[in-house]
């Protein structure tokens, strides 16, 4: 069928204003209307009574692996797990092997994510050649070439060199692109395993204070007041950082800001077993940075919900504490651990909830199809059943990983159908991993 008619569910739209009961009728890969008395017996009906129908959703931050650790994750088993998860867009990570800093590897990730064809698939690439934090990357290529880059990170690595961090931020300047950042000043974080605090001490690990993050946003919003440059900062976890990003806001500084759903639903209480799977960078975070993140999500410090999705293989993170890696799985839990963590508890409703995950983080890359059940846009829509009960079971998860630290936790919020581009990517809860662009 070319033609669905999702009838009966509750449109969230907040890039319309759009909350309402309503029917989507979804035709020739486009949106053809939202209302009532849609039907013409041509379309395929899809009983949405109850459930949620809102924008694709997207995300900022995806760690794919491909090209170089195709055993952790590959880009087509990571765009079946985001559109598992609801997502018609993510953005890829440029820390891979080789790394996205030239032109060629970032037409390569594009093309792969075209070829694949189950969410449109971004591409971030790397501030610096190799991410030494030393020698400019490509950046006027990669913004030039098909995939069209307009967010520069050197994720998984602070940029330490401040005047390196002033001139890459002049330089974006001239393509109105984002300087996105690691907040994370080396020397202070200092090769520590977990956030310092008196659980760290007691522990007997390495910790990494709040401050190697503080201090590395407060000189970035600083530069971005000087320079004019579009500052992201990604995966925000400490208290300090989103009060330092609440007041740049207020004083009118371009900076946007991510949030990670671990970041606000577990602390470093969950490394009291020193399970490697609860390693991530930068750290679990004590309960009052768990709440200041919260209330940034709620109150528009913070922009955008990012999975921060980092696959890794068994036996990387089936070793000791110490030497495991960081990072954790997200694109499939990353909506029912919102819903379950913010919106069933109060913090947040559920247009806000969207806003975060679909039309922000589209606003932020300047996705023009993405983030909007406009009639007429291109049908990247979701279909949500707010009121499904399951368990995260990691055996059953799309990415080739397993690294998920919620294996076992009940979660309510389900993703039922996702559609890009008019096309079903998910249908009744089960990712088609054949579609095509």
């Amino acid at each position: 069928m070319s033609a669905w008619l999702i009838k009966g569910a509750r449109v969230v739209d907040p890039a319309s204003g759009r909350d309402e009961t309503a029917d989507v009728r979804i035709a020739d890969g486009s949106i053809t209307g939202i209302g009532s008395d849609l039907g013409d017996g041509k379309a395929e009906v899809i009983d949405a009574d109850g459930a949620i129908v809102a924008p694709g959703f997207v995300d900022l931050h995806t760690h794919l692996r491909e090209p170089g650790r195709e055993d952790e994750e590959t880009i087509a088993t990571a765009s079946a797990g985001a559109a598992a998860g609801g997502y018609t867009a993510i953005c890829a990570m440029p820390n891979t092997d080789p790394v996205c800093d030239t032109s060629s590897v970032a037409e390569k990730v594009w093309a792969l994510g075209r070829e694949t064809g189950l969410v449109d698939v971004r591409v971030a690439g790397a501030l610096s050649r190799g991410l030494d934090g030393a020698v400019m990357a490509d950046i006027g290529e990669m913004v030039r070439s098909a995939a069209r880059v307009t967010m520069f990170t050197d994720d998984g690595h602070g940029v330490q060199d401040s005047l390196f961090a002033r001139r890459t931020m002049e330089y974006l300047v001239a393509f109105d692109a984002i300087y996105a950042e690691h907040c994370e000043d080396a020397a202070l974080a200092a090769d520590g395993q977990m956030h310092e605090g008196d659980r760290s001490a007691a522990l007997g690990l390495r910790g990494i204070p709040a401050e190697a993050e503080e201090l590395m946003a407060a000189r970035d919003i600083a530069l971005a007041r000087l320079t004019g440059c579009r500052l992201h900062l990604l995966h925000v976890s400490c208290a300090r950082t989103v009060e330092l990003v609440r007041r740049a806001k207020a004083e009118g500084a371009r900076i946007t800001t991510e949030a990670a759903p671990h970041h606000f639903t577990l602390t470093d209480a969950a490394l009291e077993t020193y399970d490697p799977l609860m390693k991530v960078n930068p750290p679990l975070r004590a309960s009052e940075d768990v709440d200041a993140v919260t209330r940034g999500l709620a109150d528009g410090t913070i922009d955008a919900i990012a999975t921060d999705h980092a696959p890794h293989a068994v036996e990387e993170k089936d070793q000791e504490f110490s030497y495991a890696p960081p990072g954790m799985l997200g694109l499939e839990t990353a909506l029912a651990l919102s819903f379950t963590q913010l919106v069933e508890p109060g913090h947040l409703d559920l247009s806000r909830l969207v806003e975060l995950l679909s039309t922000n983080p589209a606003r932020i890359l300047g996705l023009d199809e993405q983030g909007s059940l406009e009639i007429g846009s291109a049908a990247n829509v979701v279909v949500i059943d707010p009121s499904a009960r399951w368990t995260v079971d990691a055996s059953s998860l799309q990415s080739k990983s397993r690294n998920t630290p919620f294996n076992g936790r009940e979660l309510t919020g389900r993703v039922v159908h996702t559609f890009f581009r008019g096309r079903p990517t998910v249908q009744d809860g089960k990712a088609l991993n054949e579609a095509t662009v």
